[in-house]
C-alpha cells in the first residue's frame, strides 16, 4: 500500500499485498467451502479483497488477521453462493491435482476430496463449517470461535459431533459398497 493511507497506518498493521499473498489461498478456500460456484470464484475473491483493503486501516487486531479476513470471506460467500441443493452436487471443495504426482495419485485426490465433499454435505451447516475450520483449515478451537462468534465449548462441541458423524458415514458408505 502506497500512499497518503500508508503515512497514518499503524505500525503492526500488515501491508495489503503481504495480507493478499498470506491469506489468498484461505479466502478462495473459504469462498468455495461456503458454496461459490466456480464462475463465481474470481468475481468472488476479487470482492473479498476489495473489502480487505478498505477497511484493513481498521482492523484492530482483537482477533488474528486470518480470522478477520474468514469474517469477510464469508460475508462475500452469501452474496455469490449457491442454494443448498446446488451446494450438496457441486465439487466445492475440488483439489487440484498434484502436478508431481502420477495420473493416478491425482485422480485419487480428487475422488478423496470428492468424497470428504459428499460426506460434508451430511452434515448440518453449524457442524461442516466447525469441522472445515478446525481440521482442514487448522484454526485452533480459540480461533474457530471468534470467528463464528460462538462459545470455544460449542465449536469443540460441533467439531466432535461432526468427526463422529463423518466416521459413521463413511462406515455406512463403505458397507453399502461392500453389498450384503
Amino acid at each position: 500500500m502506497t500512499g497518503k493511507r500508508n503515512a497514518f497506518r499503524h505500525p503492526e498493521l500488515p501491508e495489503f499485498d503481504a495480507a493478499y499473498e498470506e491469506h489468498f489461498d484461505f479466502v478462495w478456500r473459504t469462498l468455495r467451502r461456503y458454496g461459490v460456484p466456480e464462475a463465481a470464484m474470481d468475481d468472488a475473491v476479487q470482492d473479498a479483497f476489495l473489502v480487505v483493503h478498505s477497511r484493513l486501516h481498521t482492523f484492530e487486531g482483537r482477533s488474528s488477521l486470518r480470522t478477520w479476513i474468514f469474517g469477510i470471506a464469508r460475508r462475500v460467500a452469501r452474496n455469490h453462493r449457491l442454494s443448498r441443493a446446488e451446494w450438496a452436487s457441486a465439487d466445492v471443495l475440488e483439489a487440484p491435482p498434484d502436478d508431481s504426482s502420477s495420473p493416478l495419485a491425482a485422480l485419487e485426490t480428487v475422488e478423496g476430496a470428492r468424497l470428504l465433499e459428499r460426506l460434508l454435505a451430511g452434515l448440518v451447516p453449524e457442524r461442516r463449517e466447525a469441522f472445515i475450520l478446525v481440521k482442514l483449515e487448522e484454526m485452533t478451537i480459540l480461533e474457530a470461535s471468534e470467528a463464528l462468534g460462538v462459545n470455544a465449548n460449542t465449536i469443540y462441541s460441533r467439531v466432535r459431533t461432526a468427526c463422529r458423524e463423518l466416521e459413521e458415514a463413511l462406515v455406512r458408505l463403505s458397507l453399502r459398497r461392500e453389498g450384503p
